[in-house]
């Protein structure tokens, strides 16, 4: 059995736990933006406000770092993974803010996969987040690495559905932009959990 000289230090796997929850949050607002009848410029407004309490969670991570001697596994992967959550809920944010700046009227149903692959993967960090101290995730980043696979796919279809033909050409880049930064919101789970994956090779 390995032995380890880390501390127990439970408050940056809450950090991270909490981290998480705001992605969750934010993926469920990102949902109500395609909503039939959602006042955008609200959820919009919502989103922003989510965003800026994730940013406060990734600041206390990051001064945790700082100021803590001894770190519960490498001080590089605690930022990178920190970061990693951050870029995540940046990317939903930026879509909602494109959805209401852009004042789209309606989207493919295509779109619809996009959102449920991200609430998918906000679900799964969420639950990841509190196991990072046993690391026994192999199963998350997997899964993880399955959805970011279907994202893709779905999103190489909207783009070939946008430029079918069937839609004004300003309409094709609004939508073009705004499923751009879903599919980047997409990505940005994939690399906090290949970062998952890098830690528990570490500190096997």
């Amino acid at each position: 059995m390995a032995f380890s000289i880390r501390p127990v230090d439970g408050a940056f796997y809450t950090l991270f736990s909490e981290s998480a929850q705001h992605l969750v949050k934010g993926s469920a607002l990102l949902a109500e933006m395609f909503a039939e009848g959602t006042d955008r410029a609200a959820k919009a407004k919502e989103m922003r406000e989510a965003e800026s309490q994730a940013d406060v969670t990734t600041r206390e991570i990051i001064q945790r770092v700082n100021k803590t001697f001894v770190t519960p596994f490498d001080r590089e992967d605690i930022h990178a993974l920190a970061y990693g959550l951050d870029d995540a809920m940046d990317g939903m944010e930026e879509a909602a803010d494109l959805i209401n700046l852009y004042e789209v009227v309606s989207f493919p149903s295509e779109f619809a996969k996009q959102v449920e692959l991200i609430q998918r993967c906000a679900e799964l960090t969420a639950a990841a987040m509190p196991k990072l101290q046993s690391l026994d995730l192999e199963e998350y980043w997997l899964e993880i690495g399955r959805l970011e696979k279907a994202g893709d796919k779905s999103f190489r279809r909207i783009i070939s559905k946008l430029f079918s033909g069937n839609y004004d050409a300003l309409e094709v880049l609004k939508l073009k932009d705004v499923v751009e930064k879903l599919e980047g919101a997409i990505n940005a789970f994939e690399t906090v959990a290949k970062r998952v994956e890098q830690i528990a090779v570490k500190e096997s």
